[in-house]
C-alpha cells in the first residue's frame, strides 16, 4: 500500500537513504531537509501500514515541472515492483497537478526508461536545481544521469 509520509516517519526515511547514500547509489538527504520536505514524500509500506518498504519524493520545482527523488526500496524487498508502483503514483500526482515536465537525476537509467523517461544533458535542468548540487560530496564531477519525461496531457 501506497501513502503519504508523516513527520514520525521521517528518521525511518532517512535511515533508508541513508543506506543507499552509503553505497552511493543516491544522495543521502540530511535529516533536517527530509522533515522540510515531508509532503513531497509518498511510502510503499507492509500490511500493518507502519514497516516502510520504500519510499519517493515528487518535488515541484516550477509551475510545470517536478522532480523524481529519493526513489528507494529497503534492500530485503527489492524485486518486488515497490519502485515501480512508488514511481507510477509519483507520476500519477505530478499529473493531478498539471505538471508538464518531471525529470530524475539517476544511476538506474534503463529503470525510468521503463516509464518513458530519456536522457537529456544536465544543462538543460533549470540552475535552480543545482543547488542541491552544491551540497553533494561529488559536486562538480556529477556522474547521475539526467531524465526527462514529458507528461501526456
Amino acid at each position: 500500500m501506497i501513502r503519504k509520509a508523516a513527520v514520525q516517519d521521517i528518521k525511518t526515511v532517512h535511515e533508508l537513504l541513508h543506506e543507499y547514500g552509503k553505497r552511493e547509489e543516491l544522495l543521502a538527504r540530511p535529516l533536517s531537509e527530509l522533515y522540510d520536505h515531508v509532503r513531497d514524500f509518498s511510502l510503499f509500506v507492509g500490511d500493518n501500514q507502519k514497516a516502510i518498504l520504500g519510499c519517493c519524493a515528487l518535488q515541484f520545482c516550477w509551475e510545470d515541472l517536478a522532480e523524481i527523488r529519493s526513489l528507494a526500496v529497503h534492500p530485503d524487498h527489492l524485486g518486488k515492483k515497490i519502485g515501480t508502483a512508488l514511481t507510477s503514483a509519483a507520476l500519477s500526482e505530478a499529473r493531478e497537478f498539471n505538471i508538464k515536465k518531471v525529470f530524475t537525476l539517476t544511476y538506474k537509467p534503463a529503470f525510468f526508461k521503463n516509464f518513458g523517461f530519456i536522457e537529456i544533458n544536465r544543462s538543460e535542468l533549470p540552475l535552480k536545481i543545482w543547488s542541491d548540487c552544491i551540497i553533494c560530496v561529488k559536486f562538480p564531477d556529477c556522474d547521475e544521469i539526467a531524465m526527462m519525461k514529458e507528461m501526456e496531457s
